[in-house]
């Protein structure tokens, strides 16, 4: 019989664990047992809705648990050290985005998962994405030549949705380690790393402060090239309009010598279309074509992604196999953002 592994929940005032809860659901080899969270309402109202132990102090949590696995959403400069401590109890971890407020946050986490050989991972979802696998595949196969070019927009807002959300940390420099581009900006540098296969090497990078109330630049601007020579501009931003379809601006799009493909995620509903345009010879007759997907609707964070996520960490952990999404990638897409805000500290171009 497979092993059932225990999930720990640490942290409640973040957008997403509620909507992960479909997937531990859903997942047979998950089942949460146990919350925590400072706040009374969230981790009592949490353990009512879903039948599990709740905790004030994580600590307490880990002292008192058997879990096998905590899914850890603290503020991000708490990670680290709850992070550090599951995997010195055996505990296998994984944290969200950005996993930390700074570099060397995320080496901690790293180190002790490999001294302690405990899985960490962090969900760059966007990798599971069907579109984007299709956008991968069509970029290994050389049909868009050499990439030149590669956008990247990112516009969710607005900022009473953290507040809402019970996550005002997030405006919170000191909390969050910064504004958008380390809450959002790092799932297109984690996607492009992933899809270009090439590391990030110089950053030119702008923030733009909108809000008056918040310690937060709400507005960053990127110009990124990588090592294999492309360049991605990135455009991340809490301001779009609350008229904005499903609050969401989100855009995707790669430039070679010879093709291109561009991509609008639909952030709610199922259909979705690729755009794809190539001198191939391959594409000899019809050098432009649409290619069209339809989603499972799966209730849940990020729907279908977000399940197979959960099922392959816990598939990973019980295999005692390498996930997909590993401690390299945290830290590395993590030390862009850093050299962005450098680089927008400084107004100079800075190098990785």
């Amino acid at each position: 019989m497979t092993k059932t592994l225990k999930v720990g929940i640490i942290g409640l005032g973040h957008l997403h664990p509620r909507t992960y809860m479909p997937h531990f659901q859903a997942t047979e080899t998950t089942q949460v047992v146990a919350v925590s969270d400072e706040i009374k309402k969230l981790r009592e109202d949490f353990a009512k809705d879903f039948g599990v132990r709740a905790y004030a102090d994580w600590k307490r949590l880990l002292d008192d648990e058997e879990i096998d696995l905590a899914y850890v959403f603290l503020p991000h400069d708490e990670c680290p050290a709850a992070a550090v401590a599951c995997a010195e109890q055996k505990v296998h971890v994984v944290v969200e985005k950005p996993v930390a407020d700074t570099t060397a946050g995320a080496r901690k986490i790293a180190e002790a998962c490999e001294q302690n050989q405990v899985l960490f991972s962090t969900p760059y979802l966007w990798r599971y994405h069907p579109v984007c696998r299709e956008m991968k595949k069509i970029v290994d196969s050389g049909i868009l030549g050499r990439i030149v070019g590669c956008e990247g927009r990112c516009a969710a807002g607005g900022l009473h949705r953290y507040v809402e959300g019970h996550a005002a940390w997030m405006l919170d420099r000191k909390k969050s380690g910064g504004g958008p581009m380390y809450n959002l900006g790092v799932h297109w540098i984690d996607l492009y790393r992933w899809l270009l296969g090439s590391e990030i090497t110089e950053v030119m990078g702008k923030n733009v402060q909108v809000n008056k109330k918040y310690d937060i630049k709400d507005n960053s601007f990127a110009i990124c090239t990588f090592k294999n020579a492309a360049t991605l501009a990135l455009d991340i931003s809490y301001t779009v309009p609350d008229s904005y379809p499903y609050g969401r601006d989100l855009y995707l799009a790669i430039r070679g010598t010879e093709g291109c493909i561009n991509y609008s995620p639909a952030f709610e509903g199922t259909k979705q279309t690729l755009f794809v345009c190539s001198n191939d010879p391959s594409f000899g007759g019809a050098p432009r074509k649409t290619i069209d997907f339809e989603l499972e609707a799966v209730p849940g964070y990020c729907g279908s992604l977000g399940l197979e996520y959960v099922a392959e960490v816990a598939d990973n952990v019980l295999k005692r196999c390498r996930p997909m999404i590993v401690a390299d990638d945290a830290i590395k897409t993590l030390q862009v953002v850093e050299a962005i805000y450098k680089s927008a500290d400084t107004g100079k171009v800075v190098n990785l």
